[in-house]
């Protein structure tokens, strides 16, 4: 039902995207962004399987990167979600895992090069940090009564095997599916920043105008994404994991001079460098702040805000596609296809396709994380609708859903939302890559321009400002009593 609090909390949102939408850049610059749009719509319906002579290996690389960095990501968050009760582990994870996937990449790739570890540590690190919470949360929230009843002596490793996670398996399993189908976009992102995934391909076949081939690739990693549940099976998840390290290629030699320098004079700011002491830190580190880190602070959360508010409009428009409330054995179908659709897109992906459509403005990131994340909660909250029942006469249509099932659905729609939240802002910083002037083009420039002290203190920024948001987003799940596990993901 409709609670005053939640209310007043969603018109604040709104109202403040509203002002932030003002102040943002939303023009439309290229010559025939429409044309352009319909062509790029008729390579998706007529796309050319035919002119991807390196269709098998892309995939093979995407799906090595996704299965060797999930699961060494899992297998160390596991070992962190036993110790996260220490405040130094949990401050430790949530720094990891508020760094996006890509900037890990960037940071890599300046000492490791186009190698494969480049690639499965940018996936496993923040996903250990992500593990790790949320492996804590479902340990702890199993029942406990098991961990007492166990006989006197039984070591620390079979105590916890045979109670807390035995009980908590499923979740477990569930969650790790989960995160395995963002492992697979995360691993196709990669090949913007050069590693030889399906990303890579799609951008250069798109800045080549092929849009029959770029058609082929969204279709098949789409593909890839809807029957994920299908070809990983339990029985033959051992033989994926052993096969995978093999596929990830060989790439160029690691120069470990270029590990040593990184971390001993690279990122060691130019001030110290040079012998100017805290004097020229302090100087640096203020010109840093009002050319780069200010302006690209404020981009970010403007276009975070607008971001979150169009995201919650649109998953409340989208969870009827799912809801056995409103729909057929036909239109359940065609909803569920939308839905796996927009959620299986990267934002990153999807941006960078707007911005060649449509040229370079905030409106591509926006409608990019709208739709994405909106087909996730909107996913969510339709099957979250399916446990309602309604009586027999229930209204239909609008006032079903406007009276009946919405008002139901609104605190879980909103913790959802709340818990995007700094996904969002995570994913709006990292868009700056692409051109838009958030903190990741900042990072970006600085990487470009070899000066990896400045792109270190602006990804610590950006990580600084994710947890921010998570401490504020989790501060109002808690005010306004809404409730939401990590398991309810999809």
């Amino acid at each position: 039902m409709w609670h005053s609090a939640t209310v007043r909390t969603s018109l604040g949102f709104v109202v403040l995207a509203v002002a932030c939408a003002f102040l943002a850049d939303f023009r439309i610059t290229a010559h025939d962004p429409w044309g352009e749009l319909g062509r790029l719509f008729l390579g998706l319906i007529q796309p050319d399987f035919t002119a991807v002579d390196y269709l098998g290996e892309a995939i093979l690389r995407t799906l090595a990167f996704a299965f060797v960095g999930v699961s060494l990501g899992a297998l160390v968050g596991m070992g962190l979600a036993l110790v996260f009760h220490h405040r130094t582990v949990r401050t430790a994870c949530a720094f990891v895992r508020a760094i996006h996937e890509l900037f890990w990449a960037l940071i890599f790739l300046q000492f490791f090069g186009l190698h494969p570890l480049t690639g499965v540590l940018a996936i496993a690190i923040p996903y250990a940090g992500v593990f790790a919470k949320v492996y804590a949360e479902i340990l702890e929230e199993s029942d406990p009564e098991p961990s007492r009843v166990i006989p006197h002596g039984t070591g620390v490793v079979s105590a916890l095997a045979y109670t807390r996670i035995s009980l908590a398996w499923p979740h477990l399993v569930s969650y790790t599916s989960y995160r395995l189908e963002c492992g697979l976009r995360s691993s196709a992102v990669l090949g913007f920043v050069g590693m030889p995934t399906l990303g890579f391909y799609l951008e250069s076949s798109f800045s080549q105008g092929h849009y029959a081939t770029v058609g082929a690739l969204l279709l098949l990693f789409y593909v890839m994404i809807a029957t994920l549940g299908l070809w990983v099976r339990p029985r033959l998840l051992p033989l994926y994991l052993i096969a995978a390290p093999f596929l990830l290629g060989s790439g160029l030699p690691i120069r470990w001079q270029n590990v040593s320098r990184f971390f001993t004079e690279d990122i060691v700011p130019a001030p110290l460098r040079q012998g100017e002491g805290l004097t020229g830190l302090m100087t640096w580190l203020g010109e840093l702040f009002a050319t780069e880190a200010l302006p690209g602070i404020w981009n970010t959360l403007l276009l975070t805000q607008v971001a979150l508010v169009v995201t919650g409009i649109l998953a409340l428009a989208l969870y009827p596609l799912i809801s056995r409330h409103f729909k057929g054995r036909v239109s359940g179908a065609l909803g569920h296809t939308v839905l796996v659709i927009l959620r299986s897109t990267p934002e990153y992906l999807l941006a960078f396709i707007l911005l060649q459509l449509w040229g370079p403005s905030m409106l591509p990131a926006v409608v990019a994380l709208a739709i994405h994340n909106g087909g996730i909660i909107g996913h969510l909250i339709g099957r979250r609708s399916n446990e309602i029942a309604l009586r027999q006469d229930a209204p239909r249509g609008l006032e079903r859903y406007a009276f009946e099932l919405t008002p139901r659905l609104y605190g879980p729609f909103l913790a959802f939302l709340f818990y995007r939240w700094e996904i969002i802002m995570r994913e709006t910083a990292i868009l700056g890559i692409l051109g838009i002037a958030t903190l990741g083009f900042y990072v970006d420039s600085a990487i470009q321009e070899i000066r990896f002290d400045r792109a270190l203190v602006l990804i610590v920024i950006t990580a600084l400002l994710n947890i921010g948001v998570d401490i504020l987003a989790r501060w109002l799940r808690s005010r306004l009593r809404l409730r939401h596990t990590a398991t309810s993901e999809p």
